[in-house]
């Protein structure tokens, strides 16, 4: 394959998976940004994880809340869970990998909280620990997946909501995953703070 073609059709099916999300997601997305702004307005903060490319994304989204999206405003109460190497690293060794983010959800989750669980497979064992502490611990979830939801799909409750993008490739459900990111960025800072027009 010619590679000009090959990186127009990376352009091209990045395009299709971003339309087809835009309608099926609109809906999720708003549920998910109106329980976010009254997690925040009753004092609760957000937690977030994932692994590789969905633990920067976790990321991403801890560094706008705490800093700022698009506009000054106050710092918002997240956390990634994904930045502590020691805390990680000492949890691996001592323990398992697979309890890496449910060990500090289970020291740092109120009742209220959120937990941002990110995972394009719905798979990752270490995030499905993550919500079973979130649940032990009264939080809800706002789960970001891919493909068919995997086993996260299969443990949410009726209060969690689940962002599914329509694609079984990582790269184009990494980035829905950004665009939602940044709506639901759009959306606490709308809420809270007053619209400004895009």
């Amino acid at each position: 394959m010619d590679l000009f073609e090959r990186i127009n059709n990376h352009f091209q099916d990045s395009i299709d998976v971003k339309l087809m999300s835009k309608s099926a997601l609109a809906e999720p997305i708003h549920r998910a940004g109106e329980a976010l702004v009254q997690c925040l307005l009753n004092e609760g903060k957000i937690l977030s994880c994932g692994n590789g490319g969905s633990a920067g994304d976790a990321q991403h989204f801890s560094a706008e809340l705490l800093n700022r999206f698009e506009r000054e405003r106050p710092s918002l109460p997240a956390i990634a869970l994904s930045t502590d190497t020691s805390t990680i690293t000492a949890i691996a060794n001592d323990y398992s990998y697979n309890e890496i983010f449910s060990k500090q959800v289970m020291a740092l989750g109120r009742p209220g909280d959120y937990l941002l669980a990110i995972s394009t497979s719905g798979n990752s064992a270490n995030v499905i620990q993550a919500i079973n502490a979130a649940h032990d611990r009264n939080m809800s979830i706002i789960a970001l997946t891919g493909r068919g939801g995997g086993d996260m799909a299969n443990i949410l409750t009726e209060s969690d909501i689940e962002i599914r993008v329509p694609s079984d490739r990582t790269a184009r459900v990494q980035e829905v995953h950004l665009v939602v990111i940044h709506c639901l960025c759009d959306f606490i800072d709308t809420q809270l703070f007053g619209g400004e027009s895009l």
